[in-house]
């Protein structure tokens, strides 16, 4: 269904290459031919980034793209995002409740206070007392091989 913007009259050779690679990389193989209705939530997350991911869009935005899935599949399918979007030079805009996924996964956060924008900066750049303004929770932030993360005090 992704493709089908494109479709023309029928399937062209490359609108199958392009479905078979992201089933593929997605780890899709074993449910690619169920009923939608036959599918748990989080393999349902992971075919509607696979239905973005196969219009081969220059910008995909993603509300909470992890929220249904366990910590493997979050870990799974961050990763290929990160590695897909830079591959193929994709901007991705992302909403996360999780900080310290946002942390090991963007290049840059914006944080919102009151309907606006509070701090946009890079990981890096998160400090304790954004957190507190924005969040109203004092943290401390621990770097550990090479990610920062955030710890509530």
């Amino acid at each position: 269904m992704g493709r089908k913007p494109y479709i023309q009259w029928k399937l062209s050779e490359k609108d199958l290459r392009i479905v078979y690679s992201i089933i593929k990389k997605l780890k899709l193989e074993n449910i690619s031919l169920r009923y939608i209705d036959e599918i748990s939530g989080g393999e349902l997350q992971k075919v509607s980034i696979a239905r973005a991911l196969v219009q081969e869009p220059k910008v995909i935005l993603m509300d909470e793209p992890t929220s249904s899935l366990d910590l493997k599949n979050q870990q799974e399918i961050l990763k290929l995002i990160r590695d897909i979007i830079r591959s193929h030079d994709i901007s991705t805009i992302m909403t996360a409740h999780d900080i310290n996924i946002a942390l090991r996964y963007s290049d840059r956060m914006m944080f919102l206070k009151n309907g606006k924008i509070y701090a946009a900066v890079t990981p890096k750049e998160v400090t304790p007392d954004i957190i507190q303004e924005v969040y109203d929770v004092k943290v401390n932030i621990h770097e550990y091989e090479d990610y920062h993360h955030i710890v509530p005090i």
